[in-house]
């Protein structure tokens, strides 16, 4: 079932409901009222009876009769006196078909004034105590004006029920229809986005309520998604490009090479060459594989506790392994009391990439290929400083640095493919850290890494 169609419904059964329970309470309080009415207008005829006949010496039975038909009779009206022994002394019935029994006229005297009904009739009794005996008077009567009424408003608070419920469907109608309204403007708008048109956006109308709120979210969302389409087609397209250089560079030297016969020592410098390129083409789709593991979902990714310091040193060696050239110093700031305080949650293959390549940026952008590696550890934290005196990076580009294959202008002439700090901030955010730079150019740079430490 629609939205639009249910919420008619929901809005006509709730009105339908209110207008029930309003008429119940009306058709009860009235029945209510009429019975106490009509009780009190019973009573009433039976006192007066009562009093003509027992107090007045000089009205008999006879006179009472004519008293009795002299004033508005009620329908099918029964007046009936009965004796302390029980004897009937006065009916307006020629006939015995209104009959009493003993018990109820005990019931009577006992209460003093009792309501009951007899058939469709309904009678008072009240007792008349006297020097004699309690004389009982018993009244019963159809109320057809009271009941009459009675019926007629049951008639009209049913009609009324009826129509006001068609009215209910109506006005449900119409306000479910303004309330779907907005949505259903989402719903257009949102059927004309495709991959072409990204960069459109719903209307978020007063910017205030709920559907605003649906609208405000959805764009949100629109951006993201646009931020990573944008991401992934000039990913694919760096990527594309970085690797057809090597391959490119590899089969020209291959097809110059087998161009003719040549030296030994002229394969040998063309083996070597086309090494470098292989080696450089490895570590870019190493790069990447490692990026593309990072965009996993987490819980895919196995964590354990490790020590920050020996996986430092690991990282050091393997990087001196591939570069002998390189310098790398790691100091403490100051002597670790608490060992337990250098232990962080991670993944050992990821973090380990994230620190060489933290390491192999900075000797690779300074001229004497040295970086100097502190770490510092307190209760809660651990921080790592990767500091250099290379070519640094200008504050408007360390932001552009994040983006994959973006490459700073100083840059240019020295080997590298752009995915280093990108792959390295993802992980360091995936390991709940946070990776802050400090540049100057010409003067170095200093990396910032935290780490929550693992609690004991």
């Amino acid at each position: 079932m629609r939205i639009k169609t249910k919420l008619t419904f929901q809005f006509a059964i709730i009105t339908a409901s209110i207008l029930f329970l309003f008429s119940v309470a009306i058709y009860y309080f009235s029945s209510n009222y009429r019975k106490q009415q009509f009780e009190s207008r019973l009573r009433e005829r039976a006192l007066t009876a009562m009093n003509l006949l027992i107090d007045v010496k000089q009205i008999d039975t006879n006179l009472l009769d004519i008293i009795n038909k002299s004033n508005i009779p009620i329908r099918e009206e029964v007046i009936q006196i009965w004796n302390p022994d029980n004897e009937k002394i006065y009916s307006s019935l020629l006939n015995n078909s209104f009959k009493v029994k003993e018990a109820q006229l005990n019931t009577i005297r006992k209460k003093g004034d009792y309501y009951f009904n007899v058939k469709d009739k309904e009678a008072v009794g009240i007792s008349y105590p006297t020097l004699e005996g309690d004389y009982v008077a018993i009244i019963a009567a159809y109320d057809i004006y009271g009941l009459g009424k009675l019926g007629y408003l049951r008639i009209i608070l049913l009609t009324g029920m009826l129509v006001f419920f068609g009215l209910a469907l109506l006005a449900g109608r119409f306000y479910s229809g303004q309330a779907i309204k907005p949505i259903e403007n989402i719903v257009s708008q949102v059927e004309k986005i495709t991959y072409s048109n990204l960069n459109s956006r719903v209307d978020e109308g007063n910017g205030k309520d709920e559907i605003a709120e649906l609208a405000i979210t959805f764009n949100k969302m629109l951006g993201r998604l646009q931020s990573a389409f944008d991401m992934q087609r000039s990913f694919v397209s760096n990527a594309s490009h970085e690797l057809r250089t090597p391959l490119t560079s590899i089969t020209g030297q291959i097809e110059v090479t087998l161009m003719s016969k040549r030296d030994i020592s002229e394969y040998e410098v063309t083996l070597r060459s086309i090494l470098d390129d292989i080696r450089s083409l490895n570590k870019l789709t190493n790069g990447l594989l490692d990026l593309a593991l990072v965009e996993l979902d987490i819980s895919e990714i196995k964590f354990r506790n490790i020590r920050i310091d020996e996986l430092l040193w690991q990282s050091r060696i393997d990087l001196i392994k591939l570069h002998g050239n390189y310098t790398i110093d790691i100091t403490f700031e100051e002597i670790l009391l608490e060992e337990n305080s250098l232990i962080v949650e991670a993944n050992e293959h990821l973090l380990k990439t994230a620190f060489i390549n933290l390491m192999d940026n900075a000797c690779k952008y300074s001229e004497n290929k040295h970086v100097n590696v502190v770490l510092e550890s307190s209760s809660k934290y651990v921080n790592i400083l990767f500091k250099d005196s290379g070519i640094g990076v200008s504050e408007d580009e360390i932001k552009k640095i994040f983006q994959p294959f973006y490459r700073a202008d100083n840059s240019r002439n020295i080997s590298g493919h752009g995915i280093g700090i990108p792959l390295t901030s993802k992980i360091i955010s995936m390991h709940n850290g946070e990776m802050k730079f400090h540049s100057v150019i010409n003067q170095g740079t200093t990396v910032t890494v935290s780490f929550p430490s693992v609690e004991t």
